[in-house]
């Protein structure tokens, strides 16, 4: 099977809106330049990345240093029990009490 760059950018922007990242976060986290993360994330000029770099792109969007290198195989495990769906309810609950929390807030004031 060849290289999946696509699933490689999905993944990437995928995993950033989970963790509500930017891709400025991101490369602090990683040490990888907003240049490199945005050819990935787009797939723009896909080419041979170290295994270092995928690993730290990986390690810094809080999963296993080998993720994206199997995610770029195909070799990636899918989500178990939804997580993924879970994670944006979840997210979407947050929201909605952080807005009821600045409505109850600026009735104090």
């Amino acid at each position: 099977m060849g290289k999946d760059w696509d699933a490689v950018a999905t993944a990437i922007n995928t995993r950033l809106a989970e963790l509500d990242l930017t891709q400025r976060e991101l490369s602090e986290r990683s040490g990888v330049s907003t240049a490199t993360l945005r050819q990935l994330q787009n797939n723009y000029e896909p080419r041979r990345r170290s295994p270092r770099l995928l690993a730290a792109i990986s390690e810094a969007l809080r999963w296993p240093p080998d993720r994206l290198a199997q995610v770029l195989e195909g070799e990636a495990p899918e989500d178990e029990g939804g997580l993924r769906a879970d994670v944006v309810r979840l997210r979407q609950e947050v929201a909605e009490l952080r807005e009821r929390l600045v409505a109850l807030e600026e009735k104090q004031v």
